[in-house]
This record gives structure tokens, C-alpha cells and sequence, in this order.
């Protein structure tokens, strides 16, 4: 188990993916955007702060109450976390179909239990989240600020 949290600690070398990664995002944002599957994936829009070019790539979006939430694994230095800040929060989702939304970042002593529900959903970011899925949510007060959580609003409801 060791070795394949190793192995994907190394195909996020520097926090950015690699080759490797960029070919599964690339299924993985096909899969979520075409609503396959029984996961809270979704394919993430935003405008690149750069290129001013649209970027999508896939997440999950993880719920707490009646909101929904995505998570950065790769912490707050991650492009898309840096695209969705300088677009001022607007992206879009896409699953199925495309809705305009807002991210809205949570305070970080908001975010410990939106970051457990998050590790219990999305296996893949348990090498890059130091606390056990299963530990309380008192363990995740420590890594929440260097994992940013965004509030996604302008969904449709029901």
C-alpha cells in the first residue's frame, strides 16, 4: 500500500501532474463531463489566468448538508486553484450538461470536516492528504490550511 501512495506522491512531482496524470485527467474529464458514473466527479471549467484560454479538468465534488464542495488536494499552489482565484471564483461544471457556477473559498476552520467527507470520497487524494480517512475531524484542523476548499454555488437545486 506503501508503494502505490509512493508512486503517486511521484506522478505529482512539484504538486503538478505528469504525463501519466495528464492522460488520465484527460479520461477521467471525458468520463465526468458525459455524467458516466455514480460519483460526485465532475469536469471543472475555468478561465486560465495566462492564456485566458478555458481549462477543464476533473474533480470531485463532495456535499455537506445541502452544499457542495470541491477540494484541492494538491494544495493552494495548484493551477486550477490559482485560475479559479484570479477568475474571481466564476467556472463552470459539467456533468451531463453545463451550469455557470461560483466558488466561494471557506474560511480554513471550516474545512476539517468537508476535508474528511472529501478523503472518504476520492481515494486518489489520500497520498496527497496526510490524515487517515477514518481519523476524526479534529486530525484534519491541521493540514486544512494547506488544502483549499471551495463552496460551489449556482447549481441547480433538486
Amino acid at each position: 500500500m506503501q508503494f502505490l501512495y509512493g508512486l503517486k506522491r511521484w506522478i505529482y512531482r512539484g504538486d503538478r501532474p505528469g504525463p501519466v496524470v495528464r492522460l488520465l485527467n484527460r479520461y477521467w474529464r471525458r468520463k465526468y463531463a458525459a455524467a458516466h458514473g455514480r460519483t460526485g466527479g465532475v469536469t471543472l471549467c475555468v478561465r486560465g489566468r495566462s492564456s485566458g484560454k478555458t481549462i477543464a479538468f476533473p474533480v470531485m465534488m463532495v456535499s455537506s448538508g445541502d452544499k457542495w464542495y470541491v477540494v484541492s488536494m494538491l494544495g493552494a499552489h495548484a493551477n486550477w486553484v490559482r485560475n479559479v482565484r484570479a477568475a474571481d471564483g466564476r467556472a463552470a461544471i459539467r456533468r451531463g450538461r453545463t451550469f455557470d457556477v461560483r466558488l466561494c473559498e471557506i474560511a480554513v476552520e471550516s474545512r476539517p470536516p468537508i476535508l474528511k467527507k472529501y478523503l472518504q470520497a476520492a481515494p486518489g487524494a489520500r497520498p496527497h492528504i496526510p490524515v487517515d480517512p477514518e481519523a476524526p475531524v479534529s486530525h484534519f484542523e491541521r493540514i486544512a490550511a494547506d488544502h483549499p476548499v471551495f463552496e460551489v454555488t449556482g447549481l441547480p437545486t433538486g
